[in-house]
């Protein structure tokens, strides 16, 4: 499915369906996580664990039916070939920033669509001819790779996700030092579902003009200080501000959702740009394996700060100080921005504009 979306998004006749596509795929996800949202733990108070996993469960082997009724039509051997001959490389690769503070990413969309670039063949012709093997999309895996256009960006894409997180040290906070049960944190990923539409929303309206290298740059320099905000509620100086420490994490959610979406729309444009004709799922997971892999990583050195600073799921003492160095450490990957120059200087009206004129 990665595959499909990522095919049509570059070879669409319209250019603007390179990003409308996108964001319309982003966007229901929003929706659909707007919709399970508050369940997700008002059901945990009238059911158990075991009754909850099991409808997660259900959900998806409907989506394995609905993949029976993908119209997709093999690429072929000769296909791929002169496709790869004719076809010239992209400037850009798909990443999906994200600092501790930012929302994790979402799955990758799910759409139905048809390939449309493939060389016009007769039946006899297609049927003479040879579908893609294993060893052929690898080895073309292996040259994309190889591009700098291609493993630059994703060298600052894990360097930029495997910096070290406490959410899970503060998730046991909110629980069992501030008492927020399931139904509220339910409610918490409710708005924060909606907020993920309102960054769709906002960057196609305000935010397409803009290079995508510059939009990268400062929502990771934005979300740093408002991560350090943590801390108001950490020690409970909220509390004598006057906010209430449910209304606090409400409006932080909030803000670091919108800034998560505009750091990761613009980016899922240049990864339709990129994808070869035949390979567009093997990269297209190749580059997800490689934001999760980081993903791991960044959990992990989170994982052992917090145990090296004696913070439990009783003991907050040194929360704050967890706090500030994952929020700090988000930084550092911009050392190495210089990693995107010739690929995110362009922004997606920008990319469009030349397909159009192309």
């Amino acid at each position: 499915a990665d595959g499909i979306v990522v095919q049509r998004t570059r070879d669409a006749d319209d250019p603007k369906i390179a990003g409308g596509l996108q964001s319309l795929c982003w966007g229901s996800a929003s929706i659909g996580a707007l919709i399970s949202a508050y369940f997700s733990g008002s059901l945990l108070e009238v059911m158990g664990p075991r009754d909850v996993f099991t409808i997660t469960a259900a959900l998806p082997l409907l989506v394995a039916f609905i993949a029976f009724f993908i119209n997709e039509e093999a690429v072929t051997k000769t296909q791929g070939e002169e496709l790869s001959s004719t076809s010239t490389p992209a400037p850009a690769i798909e990443f999906q920033p994200e600092t501790s503070n930012l929302i994790a990413a979402m799955p990758a969309p799910n759409t139905n669509m048809e390939n449309k670039s493939l060389i016009s063949k007769t039946g006899s012709d297609i049927s003479e001819t040879k579908q893609m093997g294993v060893q052929e999309q690898v080895e073309a895996l292996w040259q994309a790779i190889k591009e700098p256009g291609v493993w630059r960006p994703a060298l600052f894409l894990f360097l930029w996700q495997s910096t070290p997180t406490s959410e899970g040290a503060f998730l046991y906070f909110m629980t069992n030092d501030l008492g927020m049960g399931p139904e509220f944190l339910g409610r918490v990923r409710l708005v924060t579902a909606a907020a993920s539409l309102v960054g769709v929303w906002g960057y196609q309206k305000f935010l397409r003009t803009v290079p995508i290298k510059t939009i990268l740059l400062w929502t990771s320099i934005a979300s740093a200080p408002l991560g350090l905000l943590q801390l108001l509620l950490i020690t409970h100086a909220n509390r004598s501000l006057g906010i209430p420490d449910g209304a606090f994490v409400f409006g932080d959610d909030v803000v670091l959702a919108i800034l998560g979406e505009f750091a990761f729309l613009p980016t899922l444009v240049l990864a339709a740009k990129i994808c070869p004709p035949g390979i567009e799922a093997v990269l297209f997971a190749t580059l997800m394996s490689i934001f999760n892999g980081a993903s791991t990583v960044g959990t992990e050195i989170g994982a052992v700060l917090t145990k090296s600073l004696g913070v439990t799921e009783s003991n907050f003492d040194n929360l704050g100080l967890l706090n500030i160095i994952c929020n700090l450490s988000s930084l550092y990957p911009l050392i190495f921005i210089g990693l995107l120059d010739g690929v995110g200087t362009k922004s997606e009206a920008e990319m469009e504009e030349e397909s159009n004129a192309s």
